[in-house]
């Protein structure tokens, strides 16, 4: 009986390509600067800015990741954004990343303060200078509105569907700009209504 060839070696698989690794910070002092020079940004309300880098600039979260975190940064006692940051540097470096991010929100931005309260008190009353920050409060209105637009995409996928998002959102607005509740009671009650 002749003798069978030895079957070929099969070649190895090549491994199917999987998605890209997501962005994330390099380290914790990617995390400093990175917070630092969001919060340099923030004249009028940081929110606007931190959503553009955490999510379409830098990518370290996604929006839906981002409205997550900004909820719950809301209820925590503290500055929102303040809360936001230690979650995400909790998120990625455990507390190291937490102290960092939190170093950076707040210590360059503490010495601009500073230095901004020291120029005002001396000026505060040339009318140059009221005329400016009525202008800053226009335009940081502008920004959380834009922000609030661009969260409000986010109903379309949510959990609640977009009917009873749009309805809590209404509620919110009652609550707060006609009935003037405190916020403790808009929590309280609507946001009691839309966890149950």
């Amino acid at each position: 009986m002749p003798a069978t060839p030895d079957p070929a070696p099969a070649e190895p698989a090549t491994p199917l390509p999987g998605p890209a690794p997501r962005p994330r910070p390099r380290d914790c002092t990617d995390l400093f600067w990175s917070f630092t020079w969001l919060a340099l940004q923030g004249f009028g309300g940081v929110l606007a800015v931190v959503q553009r880098e955490l999510v379409d600039r830098k990518g370290w979260l996604t929006n839906d990741e981002f409205i997550e975190d900004w909820a719950v940064a809301q209820i925590l006692p503290g500055p929102n954004v303040v809360n936001l940051s230690v979650m995400v540097g909790d998120r990625y470096f455990g507390w190291r990343g937490a102290v960092a991010a939190l170093a950076g929100m707040l210590l360059l931005p503490m010495l601009v303060v500073l230095c901004l309260a020291v120029v005002y008190a001396r000026y505060a009353a040339h009318p140059a200078v009221a005329g400016a920050l009525r202008g800053m409060g226009a335009v940081a209105a502008g920004l959380v509105a834009g922000v609030a637009l661009r969260m409000g995409v986010g109903l379309r996928t949510h959990p609640l569907g977009p009917r009873i998002g749009v309805a809590f959102v209404g509620l919110t607005f009652v609550a707060m700009a006609a009935l003037h509740w405190p916020l403790a009671a808009v929590l309280a009650v609507v946001g009691g209504a839309a966890c149950a």
